[in-house]
């Protein structure tokens, strides 16, 4: 006879009756859209950094704890959050996301000093903190289980376009309006989000979907992915954090040259998650391991030869390839490895990745006064080499 467990676990095999052959695609592009502008949300702090700075009357690094704020949060929240809602229906869940995305959108536009602006911040944080861990599960149902790779490739293309297309447009439209019309913008689209959720998604009970439960459970690996994940993302945004400050005062590009180099930045990371994408069904393991080797060489190259314009272009273009293929890839490695519900195991890395932000945030806040913005860049570096040598060890132990 089954035990419980293992009858939901085949029930979730199993899966609930998928939406209609254009429902599928209309509910994943706007979890793809949700994705963009959550992830938009996140980062345009860093674009819009010394607008609110002059516009608050605030340091820059104080600015900086804006981001800090935000991973601090979803590291906190994640897991609390996806066991207090492990029995509701995805698509309450998500739409009820959505709808404080939207507010806490238009809160952060109408703040008129610093504690507003970060209470909204932290808002959308703990609607973040959930996003990560019910949307996998939830895009990867909607289709065979062969696509899931390229399900989770396409929502983390989204994803990156906010590197691409989200915090440049934003920190443009900032420079040239207010840094609070952006910041508005992103109310509007978390709103197309959520009606097209609310009217499209099926409702049905989260364990019985086809990505509940992890195909090749292994808590060893589980915690090792957690571990680099959080290393690399504490050293990518120890210097991301002021990026826009390192090609400034460092490689000495101009106010419209940087604008670009976001543009290419983000570009780059598009890159690397659309070649990671097509990659990971066949090559899970090497794909997190490449994308945190190439994120160190990035970082140190940066700091090393930052100074000079065309090193510093090519060692940018690969930090920005890197950046978007880590959280992908260990996502999707969760999907496979999680030792029990995969939301759970998406929270956890979620909230072990934001962590990570957080930590890289606040290190970078404490190096700027100390040393100058390539030492941000050289702790990054350093701790993503840590990244790179958990996964190597395990690699050595599997072999």
């Amino acid at each position: 006879m089954d035990t419980t467990a293992d009858g939901t676990r085949r029930a979730a095999r199993a899966g609930p009756r998928r939406p209609g052959s254009w429902r599928g695609p209309a509910v994943l592009g706007a979890l793809m859209l949700s994705a963009f502008t959550f992830n938009t949300a996140e980062n345009l702090p860093v674009g819009l950094l010394d607008a609110i700075s002059r516009s608050l009357r605030v340091s820059p690094s104080t600015v900086g704890l804006l981001v800090t704020g935000y991973g601090g949060t979803v590291a906190l929240a994640s897991l609390p959050l996806a066991h207090g809602t492990r029995a509701v229906p995805r698509r309450h869940v998500l739409t009820g996301l959505l709808a404080a995305l939207v507010l806490s959108s238009l809160l952060a536009a109408s703040a008129r000093s610093y504690g507003p602006l970060l209470a909204a911040r932290l808002l959308t944080a703990l609607a973040q903190a959930l996003f990560w861990a019910v949307t996998g599960p939830v895009a990867v149902g909607l289709f065979a289980p062969e696509a899931r790779g390229r399900v989770i490739g396409a929502l983390s293309v989204a994803g990156s376009l906010a590197l691409v297309l989200g915090v440049p447009t934003g920190t443009w439209l900032g420079g040239r309006t207010d840094w609070r019309v952006p910041m508005a913008a992103l109310a509007a689209l978390g709103l197309v989000s959520l009606v097209t959720i609310a009217a499209l998604l099926p409702t049905s009970p989260p364990e019985s979907e086809p990505a509940a439960y992890g195909t090749a459970p292994d808590t060893r690996r589980f915690a090792t992915v957690l571990t680099a994940g959080a290393l690399s993302a504490t050293g990518a945004f120890s210097g991301y954090t002021y990026l826009v400050r390192f090609l400034g005062a460092v490689s000495g590009f101009s106010p419209g040259a940087v604008d670009l180099l976001l543009v290419a930045f983000g570009t780059a990371c598009l890159a690397g998650v659309g070649i990671t994408g097509a990659l990971l069904d066949r090559f899970p393991r090497a794909a997190l391991a490449t994308a945190v080797a190439v994120q160190a060489v990035g970082m140190l190259g940066l700091c090393a030869s930052g100074t000079h314009p065309v090193p510093a272009v090519v060692f940018l273009a690969l930090t920005g390839g890197a950046l978007g293929p880590v959280f992908m890839a260990a996502q999707h490695e969760m999907l496979i490895c999680a030792p029990g519900r995969t939301d759970i195991a998406l929270a956890a890395n979620s909230g072990a990745y934001n962590a990570g932000i957080a930590a890289g945030a606040a290190l970078g806040a404490l190096i700027l006064p100390l040393a100058d913005v390539r030492g941000a860049f050289l702790a990054g570096g350093l701790l993503t080499t840590g990244a790179c040598l958990v996964l190597l060890a395990e690699s050595i132990r599997v072999g």
